[in-house]
């Protein structure tokens, strides 16, 4: 079967499978629509980033993930925000360097062990003497705190007893995916022996994001370098069935996010960067919302746009609302 037709009978499951919801509306909002004023154009717009940046998506009504820029395997969406930005501003020249699962070693090397093969080249490859803007959206997974998400699912709506929890994740059940259930317990696991090791990890990453941003400087002596932190969408409670978690772990993951855009706060200071904020644009819109309120899906299945993309990140009307906080820098921090 051909690829098209492959993608257009995927598409017309979306469909089938999706409640029959009014998409949120991208053109309404002006932050996305109004080019920005001149007099200062920006000429070359290069996006660094992670699956935050991407806007990983599986499938959606585009198709597959797009290509234009990095291999299939990066899962960016063809709506993510460095390509709402790039329309915006009416950068002449736009590339797109960003990939689910990257961290800050992806910067200067290949990106290996994608989930459909190949590699994503090293995303400063993608900067040049000309760039006049980058967007850099990087940290989490320098931090560890995708894997940490993960820990702190739970498949029952109780905090189960240490014991359980320390015994139970490596005891292999062939019946149940080869291993036990979730059982959570993700703040007891990081913060065993009063060593809270997220937090550890947030502080070791803080350098080499630094170090990050000043050779960004050394290779595009001439660009601008936006900052853009992690949207606030970790809610500080579970919401059983979407967010199988108990409240303890999930405010715990969630106040490590805080630190982490902290640290990024900082970070923008010494690598002599800008820092956007998120925060005004997404609070409010967590994973325990309403399906056309959140800005990040739980289990995949979204109807802001009709995508099926990767739990716990950012939705079509999330990579709408990083945009707009862009945009909205740019416009009160012209130059």
């Amino acid at each position: 079967m051909k690829k098209s037709r492959i993608v257009a009978l995927l598409v017309a499951v979306l469909a089938l499978l999706a409640p029959v919801v009014p998409t949120a509306a991208a053109a309404s909002d002006p932050g996305l629509t109004t080019p920005l004023p001149p007099p200062k154009p920006f000429r070359e717009y290069v996006a660094l980033g992670d699956s935050w940046t991407a806007d990983v998506v599986i499938l959606n009504t585009d198709g597959f993930p797009a290509t234009d820029h990095a291999p299939m395997g990066c899962a960016q969406s063809h709506r993510n925000y460095p390509k709402l930005v790039a329309k915006a501003i009416g950068a002449k020249t736009f590339r797109d360097a960003s990939c689910g699962s990257a961290t800050t070693d992806d910067f200067t090397h290949p990106q290996t062990g994608l989930p459909t093969g190949g590699a994503n080249p090293p995303q400063f490859k993608r900067l040049t003497k000309r760039t006049d803007l980058v967007t850099v959206g990087i940290g989490g997974n320098d931090a560890g705190l995708a894997a940490a998400g993960i820990d702190c699912l739970n498949v029952l709506p109780i905090e189960v007893p240490l014991p359980l929890i320390e015994l139970f994740p490596e005891i292999p059940i062939p019946f149940i995916g080869g291993h036990l259930p979730p059982l959570g317990g993700c703040k007891h696991k990081y913060t065993k022996g009063g060593v809270d090791r997220l937090a550890r990890n947030i502080r070791k990453a803080e350098p080499k994001l630094v170090r990050s941003l000043r050779q960004i400087h050394r290779i595009s002596p001439h660009a601008r370098i936006l900052v853009v932190d992690y949207m606030r969408v970790i809610p500080d409670h579970g919401c059983y069935p979407l967010v199988p978690a108990v409240d303890k772990d999930m405010r715990y993951i969630s106040a490590k996010f805080d630190q982490l855009n902290a640290m990024l706060k900082r970070v923008s200071r010494k690598g002599v960067a800008e820092l956007v904020s998120t925060a005004k644009r997404t609070r409010g819109h967590h994973l325990c919302s309403g399906a056309r309120e959140r800005y990040a899906e739980t289990l995949g299945l979204s109807v802001n746009d009709l995508a099926i993309g990767v739990p716990a990140h950012p939705n079509s009307a999330g990579a709408r609302a990083q945009a707009a906080s862009v945009l909205d820098y740019l416009r009160a921090h012209p130059k």
